[in-house]
C-alpha cells in the first residue's frame, strides 16, 4: 500500500460499504458504480492542476467536496458524487495516492457483490487466465496494446473474447486495464487488479508454479499450509511449468520459494561459478 494512508483509506473503505453498497443491492449496479468511478480517475488522471489542488491538505475538504460535486454531479450517479467525495475530502500524502484511493474505491465496488469466497475465487480466476492467455500469444497482445488504437476498438475486440465467458466484473477490470492502464503494462495492470480483489477479500494470492497439474487434495493441503504460515487466507493461482522439472515454485507478493529441481541446480551452478 505504497504511500497511501492507511487511516484515510479505512475510513473512505467503511464510507463506501456504509453509504453506498450497502443500498446497491446487485452486482449490476456495483459495475456500474466502479465503471462511473473509474471515469472520475480518468478525470483527475489528465487534470493536474486539479488533483493537485484535490491532494492539498491546506485546501478546505468541504470546498474539495463541493468542487468535485460539481464537476460530476450531471455526468454521473449520486452514488458516485458520494465515494467520489469522501474520497477528495480524506487526507493524502500526495496527488498520485489521491489517484490510486479513487481507483481502489473503483475496484471494490466493481467486486462489491461478490462477497462470497466462490465468487471472489471466480473472478480472480479469470484475471488470472485472462493475464496468462496474453502473456502466451503475443499477438493478442499486440492487438490489445498497440498505440495508435482507439479504446473503443480495444473495448470492441475484448467483448468479442469474453463476453458471454467470464463475469461483468471481470471484463470492467480487464477493460480498464487494456484501454487505461496508468502507466502499467497490461500485465502489471492485470496484476495490480488482482491484488486489489484479493485485498479486498483480505487474503493474499500465491502464484504456484509446478511441473504437472496438481490435484484438488493437494492444492487444499497447500493452501492450508500457506494460510496457517501467513496467517491469512490464500488463494491458489496455479500454472504447469514443464521446465522446472521437480517441486513447486510459490510466490506471495514480493517473496519466491523455489523449491523446483530445476530451481536447486541454478543454486548449485550459480555456487560453483562463485
Amino acid at each position: 500500500m505504497r504511500g497511501i494512508s492507511r487511516t484515510s483509506l479505512v475510513e473512505v473503505t467503511r464510507r463506501l460499504d456504509e453509504n453506498v453498497l450497502a443500498s446497491a443491492g446487485t452486482a449490476q449496479s456495483g459495475v456500474s458504480l466502479g465503471s462511473e468511478l473509474f471515469e472520475v480517475v480518468a478525470l483527475l488522471g489528465s487534470q493536474h492542476s486539479l488533483r493537485r489542488w484535490l491532494a492539498d491538505q491546506a485546501n478546505p475538504a468541504e470546498r474539495k467536496t463541493e468542487l468535485i460535486g460539481e464537476l460530476l454531479e450531471t455526468k454521473v450517479s449520486p452514488s458516485t458524487v458520494i465515494v467520489a467525495g469522501d474520497v477528495v475530502s480524506a487526507k493524502w500524502s500526495g496527488p498520485r495516492d489521491l489517484v490510486d484511493a479513487m481507483e481502489r474505491m473503483a475496484v471494490y465496488a466493481t467486486v462489491a457483490a461478490l462477497q462470497n469466497a466462490s465468487a471472489l475465487d471466480e473472478l480472480e480466476d479469470e484475471l488470472f487466465r485472462f493475464q496468462r492467455i496474453v502473456a502466451a500469444q503475443p499477438e493478442l497482445r499486440d492487438a490489445l496494446t498497440r498505440e495508435g488504437v482507439a479504446p473503443e476498438q480495444r473495448l470492441s475486440l475484448l467483448e468479442s473474447l469474453l463476453s458471454g465467458k467470464v463475469n461483468a466484473a471481470t471484463l470492467t477490470l480487464v477493460g480498464e486495464a487494456v484501454t487505461r492502464p496508468r502507466r502499467r503494462t497490461l500485465e502489471q495492470a492485470l496484476d495490480h487488479f488482482g491484488g486489489l480483489v484479493s485485498e479486498r477479500a483480505k487474503r493474499y494470492v500465491a502464484v504456484v508454479r509446478s511441473a504437472v497439474a496438481l490435484s484438488e487434495s493437494q492444492q487444499s493441503r497447500l493452501g492450508a499450509a500457506l494460510s496457517r504460515a501467513y496467517g491469512r487466507d490464500i488463494h491458489l493461482n496455479t500454472e504447469v511449468a514443464p521446465e522446472i522439472v521437480g517441486g513447486l515454485s510459490i510466490q506471495v507478493g514480493d517473496e519466491v520459494i523455489d523449491g523446483t529441481i530445476a530451481g536447486r541446480i541454478a543454486e548449485v551452478q550459480r555456487r560453483l561459478a562463485g
